[in-house]
């Protein structure tokens, strides 16, 4: 997620005065996240030039391929300004969702767009997903061609903290993860390391911190590929692919009550694990973690503009709900860590109410590409 803001603030930009930049070096676009004192959240005005500037490198003969990173050193970027969006929802959410009636897109929108552009990107787009890359970040990031994490990374999809459900394309991911650790990935939203981002397919290389700059020097004039392979080495092991077997076994159920049951009695090697991750999911948003696991499970079959459309429809009615506006309250507005969840436990979130957050919307669905970009098209093809 990312914040919905109109407008690009400049109060936490780095060096450079603007939130996000971009550069030509050599035959590398370049483009730095430059937020740094929030770790690089993304604002609806970065997001808005990243697709700008991504549709621009793409037929631009000048450009080989595209590099993302993050300024300051913390991490690519840790999600979205999440309390701008708790200020959009008790104004009706138009600037996350959509402005109704007005024929403008709302951030999730143009969010979505970028995710999927990525994803299709004619170019080799290298995303250094150095520190922490959550939320939203995950989004400009594990989508691309070339995934490069470090010892610093600690990767994730935290949004059942927060009475939401993963977006930006992270439930597509999950689902095709080993087994079922993606399921386990998402529903607990745990931080994951190098070699876990590496297992799970969320990344393809590891390389170590130190060397990402001698690393983006190379992809100005070599191939992103061998560039890439040159400068990469072994990640440490990752603990999931350890945890494979209790793991797939207490997750293959699609019921959450019956998941937390087999964490729960779960006696062989990992015991103490799976009953850590029963607790850390009963913490949760018991309607987040229901949508959560359907939405999961409905992903393994769906394309990613698919997966996008599904989780526009979600994320809609996550904001006319009481436990987004709540989880956001508990988390970081009054920092109490104590959400009061509506309804309060898995058992009273019934399969009418989970059904409710995948049917189609009555104020028009997710558009992956709107009519500007088919005049565009056509202007090409005249």
């Amino acid at each position: 997620m990312t914040a919905p803001t109109g407008t690009t603030d400049h109060s936490d930009a780095g060096s450079g005065g603007a939130d996000v930049l971009f550069e030509q070096r050599g035959r590398l676009g370049v483009i730095t996240l430059n937020r740094p004192r929030s770790v690089n959240a993304l604002t609806s005005g970065m997001v808005d030039l990243l697709l700008r500037q991504l549709r621009a490198w793409a037929g631009d003969d000048r450009i080989a391929a595209v590099l993302v990173q993050g300024a300051g050193g913390r991490g690519l970027c840790a999600g979205g300004d999440i309390v701008a969006i708790y200020k959009d929802m008790l104004h009706g959410g138009a600037g996350t969702g959509v402005a109704a009636g007005t024929g403008t897109a709302g951030f999730w929108q143009i969010e979505y767009r970028l995710n999927s552009l990525i994803a299709r990107y004619p170019k080799p787009y290298v995303a250094l997903m150095d520190g922490l890359v959550l939320g939203g970040g995950v989004g400009i990031s594990a989508h691309g061609s070339l995934r490069v994490v470090t010892e610093r990374t600690r990767m994730g999809m935290p949004e059942t903290t927060i009475g939401f459900a993963p977006d930006v394309g992270g439930t597509y991911l999950l689902s095709r993860a080993p087994g079922e650790t993606g399921t386990h990935a998402a529903l607990t939203g745990t931080h994951l390391g190098a070699g876990d981002a590496l297992f799970l397919g969320l990344a393809d290389h590891f390389v170590q911190s130190q060397d990402l700059p001698r690393l983006a020097v190379a992809l100005e004039d070599e191939s992103p590929e061998d560039a890439v392979a040159r400068f990469a080495s072994e990640a440490t092991a990752s603990v999931l692919a350890g945890q494979g077997p209790w793991i797939d076994a207490c997750y293959a159920s699609d019921e959450a009550e019956d998941i937390v049951a087999r964490l729960r009695g779960w006696s062989g090697p990992g015991r103490e694990e799976a009953a850590e991750a029963a607790d850390t999911i009963e913490a949760k948003s018991p309607t987040s973690v229901k949508v959560t696991l359907a939405a999961l499970r409905r992903a393994a079959h769906l394309t990613l503009d698919e997966v996008l459309a599904q989780e526009y429809r979600a994320g809609i009615r996550f904001l006319a709900g009481p436990d987004f506006r709540e989880g956001i309250r508990a988390q970081v507005v009054d920092k109490d860590r104590n959400p009061q969840w509506k309804p309060a436990t898995l058992a009273e979130v019934t399969p009418v109410q989970v059904e409710r957050f995948f049917q189609p919307l009555e104020g028009g669905e997710l558009d992956l590409q709107p009519q500007e970009d088919l005049q565009a098209e056509e202007r090409d093809h005249a």
